[in-house]
């Protein structure tokens, strides 16, 4: 029998990103850092943009009962910031080839590779896409990546494709709505391990 994604999405336990292109609109802006004694700058610091769509989708995707984290090929500052604000159960960076992550953390948390879902944009997602239980794509991915996804996102990366993806799997689940109540029930609020954080705090 043919699974179709909603299937797909009812089993996930843990939601995987891919960063740039992703989380952010694949932009990556570098300031050059002047030296002390007025030579040349030798350092930059990096930039990128991230949705607040995408990160009260964290929230809801806890409230769901399901973990979250980036695998990234780069390596940025900017991503371990956004993650620990987010507090994110993995982050991983510096991955050439992402299924070494993919498989560490199904070690760790005792899950099979149907519970885990990735999104991607590129070719290097192609081989988590190809074995995770749900491969998604964001809107503006490779049209070669698009076609090997079993769900593309109505958004395009760091416009909310990873809210987009959340949702999708929450609504297959049939949570999404008690998920969207408890996330603003103010007589009831989110305990600190459950929120997202607090952005310029980096304590």
């Amino acid at each position: 029998m043919t699974l179709t994604a909603q299937d797909r999405a009812r089993r996930i336990k843990i939601i995987l990103f891919d960063v740039d292109g992703v989380l952010t609109d694949g932009g990556i802006w570098f300031l050059p850092v002047p030296a002390a004694d007025g030579t040349p700058a030798t350092k930059m610091v990096e930039f990128k943009g991230y949705s607040a769509h995408d990160g009260a989708g964290i929230t809801l995707a806890r409230l769901g009962g399901m973990k979250c984290g980036v695998i990234t090929k780069r390596i940025s500052d900017s991503v371990a910031l956004r993650a620990r604000d987010l507090k994110m159960e993995f982050v991983y960076q510096g991955q050439a080839f992402k299924m070494q992550a993919v498989r560490e953390i199904m070690l760790k948390e005792g899950v099979t590779m149907e519970e885990i879902a990735y999104v991607g944009d590129d070719v290097i997602d192609l081989p988590v896409m190809r074995e995770v239980g749900l491969a998604v794509a964001v809107a503006n991915a490779r049209e070669r990546v698009k076609a090997e996804a079993h769900y593309v996102t109505p958004h395009s990366g760091g416009q909310g494709a990873g809210r987009d993806a959340i949702e999708f799997i929450l609504e297959a689940k049939g949570v999404l709505d008690q998920c969207i109540a408890a996330s603003i029930d103010e007589s009831n609020p989110l305990p600190p391990s459950m929120d997202i954080g607090r952005g310029g705090d980096l304590k």
